[in-house]
């Protein structure tokens, strides 16, 4: 099954949660999944030795989508002196005091390195989108009621962000889009998971269930952020997250695929280069 989106022709009725039950699978599953982290461990390798191209993975959900556990396994053994994570929550007074890919700026990898955001600058058009009296508090020029948080607003930001990611793409970034999709049944259950056990109770918060209630505005906001904003060269994929380890072998395998795609490779160096290690082995060996 294809799960990328180019152009504006998703829709998130159609799109499915849960492809199969992966219970009998889980180990051919799970076994996948480690060759694929294996080959994306490697690659990160060959990428901070040149720094010629970064990574940037984005994921966006809703809560209890698994995010989290998703970034902790896929992640799982590469080097942390080439990979970073940066977590997006509600912006602070400094932070809408600038605009607001300023604090994006701030934490996006370097070339070379793999870089993940755990929500991201799309939480300007999604949560945003479903609660408007946020850009009030931005105190931007001519929005100065909630009448001009409008559909031609949106619009606009819909367009700073596709020519963001153009533009990190010409300066060698390559950006993975990922939206978790999960079901409001799923999501109940793991909510309730998150009260019934203790050692979960930490996971849970009140404004969860606040945020539950405007599910159907969500969906809304989804559909069309992912709409405006995914091209043929920063496509959406849209993985049905209701089952984890499914979930995280799409993933896996989107990236595995991806990446091999890039002409990798180790430094080679220069004959003068080399002469110089041929030097500095000689000398060591001839040490007394």
């Amino acid at each position: 099954m294809d799960y990328k989106y180019t152009g504006d022709d998703f829709d998130i009725k159609k799109a499915p949660t849960k492809v199969k039950d992966s219970a009998d699978e889980l180990e051919k599953i799970k076994k996948q999944i480690d060759e694929n982290l294996h080959h994306i461990r490697h690659a990160q390798k060959m990428m901070y030795a040149r720094h010629k191209y970064g990574i940037l993975v984005v994921f966006q959900a809703l809560d209890a989508a698994g995010k989290d556990s998703m970034i902790a396994h896929i992640f799982s053994g590469v080097d942390p002196i080439g990979f970073k994570v940066a977590n997006f929550k509600q912006p602070t007074s400094t932070e809408l005091r600038h605009d607001y890919l300023w604090r994006i700026n701030k934490e996006l990898p370097s070339r070379g390195e793999i870089g993940v955001f755990n929500r991201s600058y799309y939480e300007d058009v999604l949560v945003s989108r479903v609660h408007p009296e946020i850009i009030l508090n931005a105190n931007l020029p001519g929005i100065d009621s909630l009448s001009d948080v409008d559909s031609h607003f949106f619009k606009e930001r819909y367009q700073d962000i596709s020519d963001y990611e153009r533009y990190l793409s010409r300066n060698g970034f390559v950006i993975f889009k990922f939206f978790l999709h999960i079901s409001k049944e799923e999501q109940k259950k793991r909510f309730l998971r998150r009260i019934n056990l203790p050692k979960k109770h930490w996971k849970f918060s009140s404004s969860d269930i606040r945020e539950r209630q405007y599910w159907d505005q969500y969906q809304k906001a989804y559909e069309k952020a992912i709409n405006a904003t995914a091209t043929k060269k920063n496509p959406w994929y849209v993985v049905p997250a209701d089952d984890k380890w499914y979930s995280r072998l799409i993933v896996s395998d989107i990236l595995t695929k991806e990446i091999e795609k890039l002409p990798l490779a180790y430094p080679k160096l220069s004959p003068e280069e080399t002469a110089k290690l041929d030097s500095a082995k000689e000398e060591l060996l001839n040490e007394k």
